[in-house]
């Protein structure tokens, strides 16, 4: 398939609008209703629905919409493996949650520099859940989480465990109960686990899915929350933290993922020796 059928596609998709989708891509408005006309064609389903209020995915075009991001994704990739200058043998792609980045992937970085220099290196942030599926889909080499997916043919490894402590922007402490307490929700086990030590308190008036979120809301406004202490060592050595004296710690634990089929790869198995080296050096800080 055209490869520029999938552009206007996703582009089509994104706007809203075949008008849009013309202005972005730097084309006219009949160039891209002929390319979506040849698109639907090919596949012998339609994938648009056309109003006034705007264009809609029929239920084959949501299907299909997967597809045509991963095949976008697969060309780009593509196209930057193949422009490797000679010095460069190898690409390796790793992605990881924000909260991981800080301290632990943004380490690994320099060392494979160091350790593997003919080896181009992509990172990414991402959800689990994307991590897991570009893994799958091979847009991935190594994916470094919490709470990973078991996935047919992927490798799950411990990696370390991250210790949530409670911090507080109040030098006289803070915690769940107080108005500005922020609960950030590390998976199932620490909710768990965190009822369990503050049985009493209310529900909290802020809750967020993201570690970063609730740290750019607990320095930008005030309050606490409970937040890995590799991630906030930099705030509480600054003193824009401080450490709730007294306060319970809970244990998350890290994972790296890989494919099974490059377990065996001496090269890629160094690769992730040099992650193996940095958690160790993390845990014993």
């Amino acid at each position: 398939m055209d490869i520029d059928l999938a552009k206007t596609f996703v582009a089509v998709y994104d706007t809203g609008n075949f008008n849009r989708a013309a202005e972005k891509l730097n084309v006219t408005q009949s160039t891209v209703s002929t390319r979506i006309q040849n698109l639907e064609q090919q596949l012998g389903r339609s994938l648009f629905v056309r109003s006034r209020a705007g264009t809609e995915l029929t239920v084959a075009g949501q299907r299909f919409y997967g597809h045509a991001t991963h095949l976008l994704r697969v060309w780009q990739q593509a196209r930057h493996d193949l422009v490797l200058p000679e010095t460069l043998h190898d690409v390796l792609t790793i992605g990881g949650q924000f909260t991981l980045w800080d301290e632990l992937l943004l380490s690994w970085l320099p060392w494979m520099r160091a350790n593997m220099s003919d080896v181009a290196l992509r990172a990414e942030v991402g959800f689990p859940q994307d991590l897991i599926r570009n893994l799958q889909e091979g847009l991935l080499d190594i994916g470094v989480m919490y709470m990973p997916q078991a996935r047919g043919g992927l490798v799950i490894e411990r990696l370390l465990e991250d210790k949530l402590v409670l911090v507080s922007t109040n030098p006289s402490g803070g915690g769940p109960g107080d108005d500005g307490y922020v609960f950030i929700d590390w998976g199932p086990e620490f909710q768990s686990e965190h009822d369990m030590a503050f049985k009493d308190s209310p529900y909290p008036a802020i809750s967020v899915s993201q570690g970063m979120l609730g740290l750019q809301h607990i320095l930008n406004c005030g309050g606490s929350g409970y937040l890995p202490q590799r991630f906030v060592k930099r705030q509480v050595d600054a003193g824009r933290l401080m450490r709730v004296q007294g306060a319970p710690s809970f244990l998350r634990a890290v994972y790296m993922v890989y494919p099974n089929e490059r377990a065996d790869d001496e090269r890629f198995e160094y690769a992730l020796s040099g992650l193996r080296t940095i958690a160790a050096l993390r845990v014993k800080e």
